[in-house]
């Protein structure tokens, strides 16, 4: 798009946000931020945020770190010391938005609470996320990414029958990134109507569990949850993955009798199967997925899975290929974007949001903005 009127640009423009961040819920949220246009100062200790270890893969830094926190601002502080302290309060004196993920407790004991920070900075907006709450004894527990997806019943409706699994990325952690970032821009559209920012807590407990409704209300009033059932689903038939002649998988999701009915006519070739009572409605058909599903493997192993998926696109049936990561990284609808962090290119699948400027492309090094930020927030 050439006309600037038309999609998204720098809509945060001119809005700064300070973010004591480490891993990576926050530094997703701050991610969020940069791309809609607004300054993002990352906070680091001294020896930086531990994510900057998790890899080594670019040049000996970490391309993980390079996807969380391009085009954002570096700026090292030990807040233990009042000089460095100081110059954190002069900084958020003229933030728009606050946002931490420290401990519980961590930033009003250094007196960096929403009500202290707002006797300078009425505006401010403050968003601190934790593992589970800000008080009592949800305070006191510390929380990562898989355990809160243990704690919150997630691991056990995913795996196979045999076993539970954690869901193979930080779920919980980008959720909860997400979560804050419309929190905090319901919150600025809130501050244009009063003038006045507040104080944000987002639990990444509470985020998963509100993901987590379509199972908890299945307990609670479907007479319980569904089964883990690894690629099947708990009651819709046919559904899953069956293996084509060439070994490879291809998945199918069908979600009603028209559906079935293509599948059948287009696909399988049995067009009588639709007037078969064991497989005439959802229910029925789910009842004997057994019987269903072994005329669907027998059909799939005919073919190799390329011919598969042009027939089951040509019958607009859903469908998918069981992809390794290998495959996405090669996959023909795939996005990429370029981060460069050191010396190093970093190819990344791009934000699915597309805006005319995004989060600038260089991952800031640790403290690469000190002096130039401890010069502008100076006393």
């Amino acid at each position: 798009m050439d006309d600037d009127s038309m999609g998204l640009n720098k809509e945060l423009d001119g809005m700064t946000v300070v973010s004591l961040e480490q891993a990576v819920a926050a530094p997703y949220c701050g991610l969020m931020l940069a791309d809609a246009g607004a300054r993002v100062i990352k906070v680091e200790r001294p020896e930086g945020d531990f994510a900057r270890g998790y890899d080594a893969g670019a040049n000996g830094q970490s391309a993980i770190f390079a996807w969380l926190n391009r085009g954002k601002e570096s700026i090292c502080l030990n807040l233990k010391d009042p000089e460095d302290l100081a110059v954190m309060h002069r900084m958020l004196a003229k933030a728009d938005v606050f946002v931490s993920n420290l401990a519980p407790g961590s930033v009003a004991r250094m007196g960096l609470g929403g009500a202290e920070l707002r006797r300078d900075n009425p505006g401010l907006i403050t968003c601190m996320i934790s593992g589970y709450g800000q008080s009592g004894a949800a305070a006191k527990k510390k929380a990562y990414d898989f355990l809160i997806q243990a704690e919150s019943g997630l691991c056990s409706v995913t795996g196979s029958a045999e076993s539970p699994a954690r869901v193979g990325l930080s779920l919980t952690d980008l959720s909860t990134g997400l979560t804050a970032f419309s929190a905090i821009l319901r919150a600025l559209i809130q501050r244009g109507r009063t003038g006045r920012g507040i104080d944000l807590e987002i639990s990444m407990f509470d985020v998963l569990a509100d993901w987590m409704n379509m199972p908890l209300l299945a307990h609670r009033y479907m007479g319980g949850a569904p089964a883990r059932s690894g690629l099947k689903h708990s009651f819709i038939a046919p559904y899953g993955a069956f293996e084509c002649r060439d070994g490879a998988q291809v998945l199918i999701s069908v979600q009603s009798n028209r559906e079935f009915a293509a599948l059948c006519r287009q696909v399988l070739q049995r067009p009588e199967l639709p007037e078969d009572p064991r497989f005439s409605e959802n229910p029925e058909r789910y009842a004997h997925r057994d019987a269903l599903d072994a005329i669907v493997a027998d059909c799939f192993a005919q073919f190799t899975a390329a011919e598969m998926v042009d027939k089951l696109d040509a019958a607009q049936i859903a469908n998918a290929q069981l992809n390794s990561v290998a495959d996405l990284s090669d996959h023909p609808f795939l996005r990429n974007s370029v981060v460069q962090i050191g010396d190093c290119d970093v190819s990344l699948a791009a934000l699915p949001v597309t805006s005319h400027a995004g989060p600038g492309q260089k991952v800031p090094n640790l403290g690469a903005q000190t002096e130039a930020l401890r010069a502008e927030f100076k006393a």
